[in-house]
């Protein structure tokens, strides 16, 4: 942990670390790029830190932290080795082996499929969801959907960043918290 800097501040360097590309992958979208937080050391410390105690302090119940295909991977085993709990990924279709559960979601360019083996999280288990991004919240609502087909309870999502125009979060049931809102 880093305690002699503020939260405020922590989240301040994150920020400035965050890339921006205009007309990125299309004409007229801004795409805002996690990856420049993560190529620098100490944003990556704070970024950890943020998200450890956001959960310590949200959702101390917590028992499993899954990540979303690929970019919440990135921070689903950090947070969790950190607060010494079981991490496990939710991946598309395909990519897992064992016996998995599905769920089809839109996309605004069609449909995809996301799988979580159903040993990874056991009935009853409280679960917080973690990912890069909150846009239009498909995905959430789908990996949310996965963890109840194996019987855990989403106690919490937890995004990086949230494009609050594209109005995600209605979408979604429960506890919700972006670090970042654009």
């Amino acid at each position: 942990m880093s305690p002699s800097i503020s939260a405020e501040d922590k989240l301040d360097y994150v920020k400035s670390k965050i890339g921006e590309y205009p007309n990125f992958p299309k004409e007229g979208i801004l795409f805002r790029d996690i990856f420049g937080a993560l190529t620098d050391p100490k944003a990556c410390v704070y970024l950890r830190d943020l998200l450890v105690d956001h959960i310590r302090e949200s959702a101390p119940e917590a028992e499993v932290i899954v990540g979303l295909d690929s970019r919440g991977f990135l921070f689903n085993l950090l947070i969790a080795t950190e607060l010494g709990l079981g991490c496990a990924p939710i991946r598309k279709k395909g990519k897992l082996a064992g016996e998995v559960v599905s769920v089809e979601y839109k996309l605004e360019y069609g449909i995809d499929t996301f799988e979580l083996q159903k040993s990874a999280i056991k009935p009853g288990q409280k679960v917080v969801v973690v990912d890069d991004l909150l846009a239009t919240g498909g995905s959430l609502v789908a990996a949310t959907e996965l963890i109840g087909k194996v019987g855990g309870v989403v106690v919490e999502s937890l995004v990086v960043m949230e494009l609050v125009g594209l109005e995600g979060r209605k979408r979604l049931d429960g506890k919700v918290h972006s670090l970042i809102k654009y």
